[in-house]
């Protein structure tokens, strides 16, 4: 038994064209309301700008170990991955005009810069806190 509606896919088009082209989605479920871009009708600017709230983040000055030396440091990210945490680091680097790291899961700025790391974080849609001395 042959069907008549098959697509087919051998080739004699251009490589542009896919046996996915003519597939209609009738019958299917429609997808999530909270896409974005399409059933929200939000643009796609509107998803890469940043959370209103992603959590708290403890912000905490440190002079143990360190030879006397300062350091501020950031803890207490869920859910953002390394990339990130990186990238927040480069921001409070500039912003203070000081070096600093990410080490096992912190964010390190030397000198005590907690002021302007949670100016940051509060821009990035944390919620910071000043927590320890």
């Amino acid at each position: 038994m042959k069907r008549d509606n098959r697509i087919s896919t051998s080739g004699g088009e251009s490589l542009t064209q896919t046996p996915f082209d003519k597939l209609e989605s009738a019958g299917l479920p429609p997808g999530p309301a909270d896409h974005v871009g399409v059933s929200a009708g939000k643009t796609p600017t509107a998803s890469t700008s940043p959370q209103k709230n992603r959590g708290r983040v403890d912000i905490i000055r440190q002079t143990a170990h360190r030879g006397g030396k300062t350091v501020t440091v950031v803890t207490g990210f869920v859910g953002i991955g390394l990339p990130e945490k990186e990238m927040l680091a480069k921001a409070m680097q500039r912003a203070c005009g000081t070096g600093g790291t990410v080490k096992e899961g912190r964010i390190e700025i030397q000198g005590d810069k907690r002021t302007e790391a949670a100016r940051i974080l509060t821009e990035a849609g944390f919620r910071p806190v000043f927590a320890g001395g």
